[in-house]
């Protein structure tokens, strides 16, 4: 799924550690970093933050409820 203009980045992150299967990004090379791990967190952070909102990640969750939390998030933040 297609995640854009995520402004509010700590209520992104606290939603992700809600989730209680995996949830990954994937990178524009396409390697998949598990979102669940702090540092994968942080390094994601590192790599895409700019001007204090993420443009555009790539997620793949892997339980529907996982999946109706961040759709629920995108729509209501």
């Amino acid at each position: 799924m297609k995640v854009q203009n995520i402004k509010n980045i700590d209520k992104f992150f606290k939603v992700i550690d809600t989730c209680k299967g995996k949830v990954e990004l994937v990178t524009g090379e396409g390697d998949r970093l598990n979102l669940k791990s702090k540092l994968s967190q942080y390094v994601s952070l590192a790599n895409i933050f700019s001007n204090g909102e993420i443009p555009e990640l790539e997620l793949i969750a892997y339980e529907r409820e996982d999946i109706d939390k961040l759709i629920e998030f995108m729509m209501n933040d």
